[in-house]
């Protein structure tokens, strides 16, 4: 299932109630060209309009905010890629942080043991995630 952009939801509705851009400006209080940059996805109305133009166009401002009635949801593999690099990123970030500030000698011991059993962590979590890539 495809998902509307703002602007298009906006239009549609617009349009299913048979008003102008015009029309749903001058109820809005903006111009018509204020209107036709939102269905263009150009700009999108104040946060504080919304419920006016939910109102105006007959829906809730969730049926507004979500054109087929349900928010954008990253597919799982997206996700388990997310947290691949996520975990990449903190187990690099820990070496170079412990690496850098021995070399400046501004670690303790303890902060430097504590910063690679994070990146430790980050890393055993990537290899387990990882393993499970193809499940």
């Amino acid at each position: 299932m495809k998902q509307q952009t703002f602007g298009k939801t906006i239009a549609s509705l617009r349009k299913e109630k048979n008003m102008t851009q015009s029309e749903l400006a001058e109820q809005m209080g903006v111009t018509d060209k204020a209107v036709s940059k939102w269905e263009r996805d150009l700009s999108c109305p104040d946060v504080a309009s919304l419920p006016r133009l939910a109102e105006i166009l007959g829906v809730t401002i969730d049926e507004l905010m979500f054109a087929n009635g349900e928010a954008a949801k990253p597919e799982k593999s997206e996700l388990r890629d997310i947290v691949l690099l996520v975990c990449k990123a903190v187990a690099l970030a820990m070496g170079i942080g412990v690496t850098a500030l021995s070399i400046l000698g501004k670690l303790e011991p303890t902060s430097a043991i504590t910063m690679l059993g994070l990146g430790l962590t980050a890393l055993a979590m990537n290899s387990f995630v990882g393993k499970h890539k193809e499940d």
